[in-house]
């Protein structure tokens, strides 16, 4: 799949099968200790996952799915 330029800010550079993309974006969520502490279903977006995210400060995790694929192509 062909990725964003905020996509790739996140995950690195495409192309890149959707399946690794997601596997990526948890990497960085972990990595950067973003998923809420109390629901950890929820993930609290940073600047960079809040441009993915279209703004909002939080998702749940099925919608960051629906989010992040209108960043592939």
């Amino acid at each position: 799949m062909q990725l964003t330029a905020d996509l790739e800010a996140v995950v690195g550079k495409g192309p890149l099968p959707r399946g690794q993309v997601v596997k990526k974006l948890w990497e960085y969520i972990k990595k950067n200790n973003l998923q809420d502490a109390t629901n950890r279903r929820n993930i609290n977006a940073d600047a960079k996952l809040k441009v993915l995210f279209g703004g909002k400060a939080m998702v749940n995790m099925f919608e960051m799915t629906k989010l992040v694929s209108k960043h592939l192509s």
